[in-house]
């Protein structure tokens, strides 16, 4: 930690500080040159290389042009590189870049520098230690965490309302659609994860039980997705408990790879079972849901259905259906909200908070361990089976290939990334891991990469989650004056851990 006096800047010692810049852009170099100069294409000869050279230069460039602030931070002119910061980032939407990714990294780059030289005059100091850090996010948390209560009722009434209005069209619509399933998966998730404590690896397995469960009785059976839906949600759940009874015994990285290995095992069932699952081609033709079984969404419904825009005088449009399906993910989302925030005030949610902190004090208290890690596994597979067989629905085709451990790994990201417990945090997660590379689409090549860097840094800056602060569930003489994060508030949540855990709203 540099102190810095704004008042009285030191002296330049640009040899120094040119080295420095310098040393990080070649780093840069060295990495860019394979992740960027070089791009693999068809030819109609076969596979050739293509450079891209220009673009690895003005990477390259801007990275010694961000050390070089920051450095120049560091010398205690902040206020200089904040005035060419914020130039750079209002430059950035007007001069011409040799792709789009470097001009969001220039604008992104910009504020970020920005940002820093700001938070530099107002601490006096160039940066902050990992602890300081802590402990202002922790206060940041504890204030976000405390705004939910009237956060959250705001943002369902911007979310119901969204579809009606004119920015509503299909693509903004899909992409309300995933966002809102990654964020009921990543509640499902949480209540195993961040209210048990329990490292579930293979948490798309029962995502894959409720997709193919729907499917394979709207094949077989001709059941509707009304009567599918709750159908599917008992399946996973009675697979969660299945898995339960033979691996709760094992803790740790154990467990965590037992886990990994059931979810690999469902999908090899899934790539075997040709004669029942379809195998790789998948299942094809799902139904779609219809207007809780009274109308049907198409142009000429069948004999004895009636058609919605018929039936509200409506003139017909495909976004119906499509609007339908968002409310219908809404709707079941905030039903597992709901019963989260629910259930972790009923003595069944204090107990998982209990085994999370510490599962030999909880059978020193008479809690039946094996019941408690199997409720969680049996509700958050039942939620994951919901998902799942929206899912089905959604998209009318399922295979394998959509349930593979990466979709396991996205959903354990976005839990661990928002804190894990904190229900607001999945949803800030979800917004980051899925919602930012759907809105840089157009990056193409550059948008994993970019998230993939994003992740790194905020795991480095923030490694226990974003809204990772904890508030005891219940206090034994309430809550003092002081508010959400303030000191009374901390001491009290201190004092109440051992009584009944610490809960993230």
């Amino acid at each position: 930690m540099t102190a810095i006096s704004m008042s009285s800047p030191r002296a330049i010692a640009w040899p120094a500080i040119l080295k420095e810049a310098a040393m990080t852009a070649f780093v840069a170099l060295l990495l860019t040159i394979p992740l960027v100069g070089l791009r693999t294409v068809d030819r109609p000869t076969g596979l050739g290389l293509e450079t891209r050279w220009n673009e690895v230069a003005a990477a390259v460039g801007l990275v010694f042009l961000g050390r070089l602030g920051l450095c120049l931070i560091r010398e205690g002119h902040a206020v200089t590189v904040l005035v060419l910061a914020a130039a750079a980032t209002a430059a950035g939407f007007f001069i011409a870049m040799p792709t789009e990714a470097l001009r969001v990294i220039l604008i992104g780059g910009g504020a970020v520098i920005a940002i820093r030289a700001i938070l530099a005059i107002r601490t006096g100091r160039s940066k902050l230690s990992q602890a300081e850090r802590d402990k202002r996010m922790d206060h940041i948390a504890a204030q976000v965490q405390h705004a939910s209560r009237w956060l959250g009722p705001i943002a369902v009434v911007i979310a119901l309302a969204f579809p009606l209005t004119p920015l509503a069209d299909r693509q903004l619509l899909d992409i309300g659609i995933l966002l809102l399933t990654y964020i009921m998966l990543g509640w499902g998730l949480n209540i195993v994860v961040g209210l048990a404590g329990l490292l579930d690896l293979g948490y798309v397995a029962f995502y894959a039980v409720g997709a193919y469960s729907y499917a394979l009785l709207a094949h077989y059976f001709g059941f509707s997705f009304w009567v599918c839906l709750p159908l599917a949600g008992f399946l996973a759940a009675m697979s969660g408990v299945l898995l339960g009874f033979p691996v709760l015994r094992l803790r740790g990285d154990y467990f965590a790879i037992v886990t990994l290995g059931f979810g690999e095992i469902i999908r090899i069932i899934l790539i075997n079972w040709y004669q029942f699952t379809g195998g790789p081609n998948g299942i094809s033709g799902i139904p779609r849901p219809s207007f809780f079984g009274i109308a049907d969404f198409t142009r000429t419904p069948a004999e004895g259905t009636a058609a919605f825009h018929e039936m509200f005088g409506l003139e017909f449009s495909p976004l119906h259906r499509i609007i339908f399906l968002y409310y219908l993910i809404l709707v079941l989302a905030l039903v597992v909200n709901l019963f989260t925030m629910r259930v972790r005030k009923l003595p069944l949610g204090r107990a998982w908070e209990a085994l999370r902190e510490d599962d030999i004090a909880c059978a020193s208290l008479g809690i039946n361990r094996t019941n408690m890690k199997l409720a969680a596994f049996a509700i958050a597979a039942m939620f994951g089976g919901f998902a799942g067989s929206f899912f089905a629905t959604r998209q009318g085709f399922i295979s394998p290939e959509s349930f593979t451990f990466i979709e396991s790994a996205i959903i354990l990201a976005i839990v661990v990334l928002g804190g894990m417990g904190s229900q607001i945090g999945v949803v800030v997660a979800t917004l980051l891991v899925i919602g930012l590379p759907e809105a840089f689409r157009e990056l193409a090549d550059y948008r994993m990469l970019t998230f993939g860097m994003g992740m790194v840094l905020i795991m480095l800056w923030r490694p226990r989650g974003l809204l990772a602060h904890r508030d005891p569930t219940i206090l034994l003489h309430g809550r003092p004056k002081g508010g959400a994060g303030g000191p009374a508030a901390g001491t009290a949540a201190a004092g109440g851990q051992g009584i009944a855990g610490g809960s993230a709203k």
